[in-house]
């Protein structure tokens, strides 16, 4: 099974960039999306052989996320459950018969890390909330997790140290989570391999290749040995994100 994580950066202005035209061309089981910045009806976005699943955020052109599947899930969820972290959008679950499938956007700590305190408590519930589900089944989570979680995940570690997505606290978190039976899916395959999936709009970072790693597939311990592949699509443009991907064999 193939799965795709992208966040969009706004869908409505995606589409307008050849959105469809990379859709079609990744051809996944699963394509989740985050910051999709929309209220439902804003865009009327359907493709053939996909159903597909929508938490928007409260707040107008902020946050948002969606999959599209091909699998008829079980059930499906928004948000995890806990009212202080359920109106921004930011959580999808479709529980499949073999696997859970979590998409998030999680919150960034922003500049001056005004929203750091925040994101720490963030961060634990929402590993709490993987572990409930890992309990029950394996768990693929993806999407912009909003951090780099080593020096090698970002061009310029020693200038960013304490800027947002790669301040020790952040970094500690994700290090916690994948001590608690996770697997960075990209890491685990290509431990030394350089690949960003962000890229700062400004300074022509993209064309330098002076981005971040911050866009991820992090799967139950259990699920390592179904791993195929995990792949970074820096070719793919309409985001200053692009898509990663990673095969399941279930």
């Amino acid at each position: 099974m193939k799965f795709i994580s992208w966040n969009v950066n706004g869908l409505r202005a995606c589409a307008g960039k050849g959105f469809e035209d990379s859709f079609k061309q990744l051809d996944a089981d699963f394509f989740c999306l985050q910051e999709t910045k929309m209220q439902e009806g804003q865009l009327d976005m359907a493709f053939d052989g996909y159903q597909s699943y929508w938490n928007f955020a409260e707040k107008k052109g902020y946050s948002g996320t969606a999959i599209f599947t091909r699998h008829t899930p079980l059930s499906v969820s928004y948000g995890m459950g806990i009212e202080e972290h359920d109106h921004e959008g930011r959580v999808i679950t479709l529980e499949m018969e073999k696997f859970y499938l979590v998409t998030v956007y999680t919150p960034n700590s922003q500049d001056g890390l005004k929203r750091l305190d925040y994101r720490m408590t963030w961060e634990d519930a929402f590993r709490a909330y993987l572990k409930a589900l890992d309990a029950k089944k394996p768990v693929i989570v993806c999407g912009d997790m909003n951090v780099a979680h080593e020096e090698i995940d970002l061009k310029n570690p020693k200038s960013n140290r304490r800027n947002a997505g790669f301040t020790d606290e952040e970094r500690e978190k994700f290090t916690i989570l994948l001590s608690e039976g996770f697997t960075d899916t990209f890491r685990f395959l290509h431990p030394d391999e350089v690949t960003y999936s962000w890229w700062s709009y400004r300074f022509h970072a993209r064309e330098k290749n002076a981005g971040w790693r911050i866009d991820y597939f992090v799967v139950s311990d259990r699920l390592r040995d179904n791993l195929q592949s995990a792949s970074i699509y820096t070719d793919i443009m309409g985001s200053d994100h692009c898509p990663v991907e990673v095969c399941v064999d279930f």
